[in-house]
């Protein structure tokens, strides 16, 4: 049985997360199908806060990002995490808790004020995510679009931007 590692991605990785992500999301009614490029877009703009790996054997089996955003209310220090990609031959191993243990553990100790996702609520509400009626992201079903304080006291309340790949 091959061991799970997480590591930073490497410029020789590339290539298998465009691949990874492009066929974790197919088939998800939250995805737009454009993750693979949003994440190339975050690299080549130097917008990623960090983007992380998940390996067993020789193959990337899953890959994690994040990027800041902005809050309308001029909170600063949150970011975005996602998206969140794993191999569907390995969903349902642990691969995507891991990888989004990992996520928070990294912005925690980086100060981050906190985080939002979009994706499936079902999945992001196990590390403490939750909707806030208060904290928006325009233009997407509110069910999907979820936030953690983590060295903020509270979740801000205003729109969530994000980098402009995000919304091509």
């Amino acid at each position: 049985m091959d061991t799970l590692t997480i590591r930073r991605e490497a410029e020789a990785d590339i290539p298998a997360i465009r691949d990874l992500t492009s066929r974790a999301f197919v088939d998800k009614p939250y995805s737009d199908q454009r993750e693979a490029e949003i994440v190339e877009t975050l690299r080549d703009t130097d917008s990623l806060t960090f983007s992380f790996i998940a390996v067993k054997g020789p193959a990337v089996v899953g890959h994690i990002a994040a990027s800041p955003v902005s809050i309308s209310d001029g909170t600063g220090n949150w970011f975005g995490i996602g998206p969140i990609s794993v191999d569907p031959a390995t969903q349902g191993e642990g691969i995507g808790s891991q990888l989004m243990q990992r996520a928070l553990d990294e912005l925690e100790a980086m100060g981050a004020g906190g985080a939002v996702a979009l994706g499936d609520p079902t999945f992001y509400r196990r590390f403490g995510l939750a909707t806030r009626p208060g904290l928006t992201y325009p233009g997407f079903d509110p069910q999907y679009f979820l936030a953690v304080a983590l060295a903020d006291p509270d979740v801000p309340a205003g729109e969530v931007t994000y980098h402009p790949a995000f919304t091509g």
